[in-house]
């Protein structure tokens, strides 16, 4: 329902609002189409990024652990390695080992024996329990038979690319072991973002196998290139994207994150650790700078539509005025036609289509005129509900199965009477019986089929259903019988002899509709139970019946309320056409 405040007292007005509001509706969804379009272009370009900065990060760690290796067998080759470890002076080798350390860019170089034992290292502060990772690394390498062995792990807490290379003395023998250790820290994201102009983290979702017992699976940064105002929102995505993924595997699985200083599409993606869970990695694309061209071209659509907004306003007031005079002199006809004025007729002088729905109202009017006249005309001719019928459903021929009861009534002596009186006065005397018979039937509910000649032949139950159908028609007949009565009086005080009837009433299945040819059609109803009330009102002229209204049992049978009627049973009587014999009842006023 439209609220109050949003309805137009005048068409015009109506007229400029829809216009108005048809223009900025498709502008506005212009608007949104092509703003949702850039988004969608900008994320699917932010994604593909994303995933070529996958590709950078995967190649940096590639060249990292080549060139880790690379340096480890230039250590290898070092004589005066070999030297110092067939000496056993641990502590020249750790000094050798830290000289190392600047020149190829690992601050972390360890030595282990062929039985996993720590010989050297450069980091004074690692022992044996830090270590661990390159243990299982030298362990893994000798079960696989491996040249050379790599992987991320964490050292003192911290994550790291770990190599581990083999020293021959000779090859094939392994006298001993290189390892290597490379932190991703943030020097290291940062250096993939100067590349890629992505924004690179690690997130740990749950704690080191080496942590102490009891650490809690708190997430937590390992190295990023984002702010600090930024990592809680990182780490609940990750948790997040961790939580869905299904063994480890997150499938490419990209989102976006609400950051304090931009929307960023997010590719998570698993890293494989030594002996550890699994961690994050994180990449993100900002999408401000990718959606910034396509807001320059929304900013010109929506000045565009602004001024296409103004110009519609315009012209949807030119065409407002044109359409609301004429349709103002057309409500103005409608009112007069409602009012009952079918001769007036306008002229709009124009020839659209308001000046052709001008013409169809003079139309309009004409054919109400006729068709009020038709209308009267057939009430007067068949029962209001008959004529509702047919206004409704048409005149189309065919009928409906359904219980009626069907009441006949006939005047008796009326060829006698008709003897006695002059054509005009019977007429008149006819009509006065059949007006007080006829009022009885209808305040009872019944339709009058049809007059044939001084009979009537009335249906309860059609073409309207009736519950009570049966009860309706006995109560009708008495009142027919209390009716004749009064009328009597008023005809003996006119010196006319009194009136007689008889009425029969039978329930039954019958079949209802219209009945006749395409040109001239009736409504009426047709069956056996027809022929069998017509029959008890026939058997009213039996004397020893003593009673001038007529039942079949059916009807007793169909009564919803029989304690207002007490049938007198008359025994059964045969009727022409049919096999058994129908059990009839009196009924008294």
């Amino acid at each position: 329902m439209i609220p109050r405040a949003l309805r137009f007292r005048r068409f015009s007005l109506r007229v400029l609002a829809l216009l108005l509001g048809l223009v900025f509706a498709a502008l506005a969804t212009t608007y949104q189409v092509v703003s949702r379009a850039n988004e969608s272009n900008a994320r699917a370009h932010a994604r593909s990024g994303l995933a070529l900065a996958g590709r950078v990060v995967d190649a940096a760690v590639r060249q990292r652990i080549e060139f880790l290796a690379a340096s480890a067998a230039i250590m290898s080759g070092d004589d005066a390695i070999k030297q110092v470890l067939r000496t056993g002076d641990n502590k020249t080798l750790a000094s050798v080992l830290v000289s190392y350390t600047t020149r190829i860019g690992a601050p972390v170089i360890v030595l282990y024996d062929t039985d996993g034992e720590l010989l050297a290292n450069s980091d004074p502060n690692m022992d044996n329990e830090n270590a661990g990772p390159f243990r299982f690394l030298i362990r893994d390498a000798n079960a696989k038979d491996l040249p050379q062995h790599s992987g991320f792990s964490y050292l003192r807490g911290e994550l790291h690319l770990l190599v581990v290379v083999p020293l021959y003395a000779p090859h094939p023998n392994i006298f001993a072991w290189f390892g290597l250790a490379f932190p991703i820290d943030r020097t290291f994201a940062e250096k993939i973002k100067d590349t890629t102009h992505i924004e690179l983290t690690y997130v740990a979702t749950e704690p080191p196998v080496n942590a102490p017992a009891g650490t809690p699976a708190k997430p937590r940064l390992l190295a990023t290139t984002l702010p600090a105002a930024a990592s809680p929102t990182v780490i609940a995505g990750a948790t997040v994207a961790a939580a869905r993924a299904e063994n480890r595997d997150l499938g490419g699985l990209t989102d976006t994150l609400t950051l304090p200083d931009d929307r960023y599409v997010t590719l998570y993606k698993f890293q494989e650790m030594l002996a550890e869970a699994p961690i994050l990695r994180v990449l993100q694309r900002p999408l401000g700078p990718e959606l910034e061209p396509a807001r320059d071209l929304e900013n010109l659509l929506l000045v565009t539509s602004l001024a296409a907004l103004a110009a519609a306003a315009v012209l949807a007031l030119v065409i407002a005025r044109s359409v609301s005079e004429p349709v103002r002199a057309l409500a103005t006809h409608t009112e007069k036609i409602a009012a009952g004025d079918y001769a007036t007729r306008i002229n709009l002088n124009r020839f659209d289509e308001l000046g052709q729905l001008a013409e169809a109202m003079n139309a309009m009017s004409q054919g109400l005129d006729e068709g009020y006249r038709v209308r009267d005309l057939l009430d007067k001719n068949v029962s209001p509900e008959v004529a509702a019928q047919l206004m409704r459903d048409g005149a189309a021929l065919g009928g409906e199965e359904r219980e009626v009861t069907v009441l006949f009534a006939d005047l008796r002596g009326f060829t006698t009477l008709s003897e006695q009186l002059a054509p005009h006065e019977l007429l008149t005397l006819l009509n006065r019986y059949l007006d007080r018979m006829s009022g009885s039937i209808e305040a009872h509910g019944g339709v009058i089929d049809k007059f044939i000649g001084d009979a009537i032949m009335a249906l309860f139950g059609a073409p309207v259903p009736q519950g009570d159908a049966p009860d309706r028609a006995l109560a009708a007949a008495l009142a027919m019988e209390r009716a004749l009565i009064m009328l009597n009086r008023e005809l003996a005080a006119e010196g006319i002899a009194p009136l007689a009837i008889g009425i029969g009433i039978n329930t039954a299945r019958v079949v209802a509709g219209n009945i006749g040819s395409h040109r001239r059609l009736n409504y009426s109803v047709i069956g056996d139970g027809v022929n069998i009330a017509s029959r008890l009102q026939s058997l009213t002229r039996t004397a020893e019946y003593r009673t001038s209204i007529i039942t079949s049992a059916a009807t007793l049978a169909a009564l919803r309320d029989p304690g207002k009627i007490s049938p007198r049973p008359l025994g059964t009587v045969p009727v022409k056409g049919r096999a058994e014999p129908v059990e009839i009842f009196a009924v008294e006023v």
